[in-house]
């Protein structure tokens, strides 16, 4: 154990003295946060977060549901964050979208409410089906993928809280039935019931949408900008810092370092894993200066202090493990450091660092999870938004997961007989 260690802090200590090198892990992303920020008008003004999202929302259901979702976003917690205005032409709403004057139109069909209610007839079948529901058209502009994002998040928020009441009284009923507590005929009344209460129910507090606004310690919350451009491009570049440390195993294996280092009492193991501990350090000491850095000089809060470091290392170790398997593939250092700048570009398009992920295609989206980038950047919003590490579980699990495989993939791949030949 003593030899890995010091196999990996001798690397890193090689690594902070490499000038390209630190150019490339520190300065490159912190000038591209920089410059992003600037872009987006994060350091033009007195606001640091997003607001006032124009967007139209055009009504022409005239049941319940639909108007529930106007009031959700007339509601005083959103009041800063969204400026709703009401239309009544649909075409003339996209129009609004395409000469980029809001961030997206929401359109609520008429009969959107009655699709959503289960009716009598509903129950005879065994309850509604939802894919007869008449859907909600959300239009985004892509040019504020951020904005548009928001507006989204809040439609679906509403939707699945709207869903699980529907089904919920659903199920309930249906299993009623089934136990004979009531007959078919009261399964209709029950049915009304339920519909009735579903109706009513978005002024309650059952569907009421919390947005987060304060930590447990009473700090107000605001969704930053550069919560979401400092993570990206810090991941970013976090794939280049892999792939250079895996550039100098290969290097090392050509000078004749590794095999000479295997004459000494030192197994491939603690070689390989010294190494391996080495990327890791390196890549987590890039994280946290970047952290830091930008905590001081743009006043940016991460989130939870616990949860930024648990999910920093998490990230660190699904990107050493892409890093790994590249090593493991490439022949010689240069073959590595054309992969690994492939692979960054590559990880940070799919993976959210230039764009916001929802105005992506859904394969994108789906493709996106073979990314850190992807699942760290979840993370890194959701504590912008206020959250905690028990928020976290599916991103910590997902890269802790991710750099297992591919670790065991690259030690399958790049056994003793690899590191001793040249």
């Amino acid at each position: 154990m003593l030899k890995l260690l010091l196999i990996g802090i001798k690397d890193l200590k090689i690594v902070f003295r490499d000038r390209a090198a630190l150019i490339m892990m520190l300065l490159a992303p912190f000038l591209l946060t920089f410059g992003m920020g600037l872009v987006t008008g994060r350091f033009s003004g007195s606001s640091s977060g997003i607001s006032d999202i124009p967007v139209v929302i055009v009504n022409q259901d005239e049941g319940e549901l639909g108007k529930a979702l106007v009031d959700v976003f007339n509601s005083e917690e959103l009041a800063e964050l969204v400026e709703p205005v009401s239309g009544s032409e649909p075409e003339a709403a996209r129009r609004l979208v395409e000469e980029d004057e809001v961030a997206a139109v929401i359109i609520i069909p008429a009969g959107f409410t009655d699709s959503v209610i289960p009716q009598r007839e509903d129950f005879a079948t065994g309850g509604a089906n939802s894919d007869d529901a008449v859907k909600i058209e959300i239009h985004v502009n892509p040019t504020r993928p951020t904005s548009a994002g928001i507006v989204k998040s809040i439609v679906d928020e509403y939707l699945s809280r709207i869903e699980e009441g529907r089904i919920g009284g659903e199920t309930a009923i249906i299993q009623m039935l089934a136990s004979g507590r009531i007959t078919p005929d009261m399964a209709e009344a029950a049915g009304e019931e339920m519909g009735q209460r579903l109706q009513d129910s978005p002024t309650d507090d059952a569907l009421a949408i919390a947005l987060i606004t304060s930590t447990a310690a009473g700090e107000e919350v605001e969704f930053d900008i550069l919560a979401y451009i400092a993570p990206g491009m810090a991941l970013l570049f976090l794939m280049y810092t892999v792939s250079h440390g895996g550039r100098s195993i290969l290097a090392e294996k050509s000078q004749g370092t590794l095999p000479r280092l295997l004459v000494s009492p030192t197994t491939s193991a603690q070689i390989l894993g010294g190494k391996v501990f080495g990327i890791f350090l390196t890549g987590a000491a890039q994280m946290f200066i970047l952290i830091g850095s930008t905590s001081l000089l743009f006043q940016l809060k991460w989130g939870d202090p616990l949860a930024v470091v648990a999910l920093v290392l998490a990230a660190v170790f699904g990107a050493t493990g892409w890093g790994m398997l590249i090593t493991a593939l490439a022949r010689t250092p240069s073959q590595v450091g054309s992969i690994g700048s492939a692979v960054m570009l590559i990880f940070g398009i799919l993976g959210g660092s230039f764009i916001n992920l929802e105005q992506m295609p859904p394969i994108v989206q789906t493709l996106s999870r073979i990314t850190p980038n992807s699942w760290a950047l979840d993370g890194f919003t959701t504590l912008a938004l206020g959250g905690t590490l028990t928020h976290l579980s599916a991103s910590v699990t997902a890269l802790l997961t991710m750099g297992l495989i591919l670790f065991v993939s690259s030690v399958a791949l790049f056994g003793r007989k690899n590191l001793v030949q040249k």
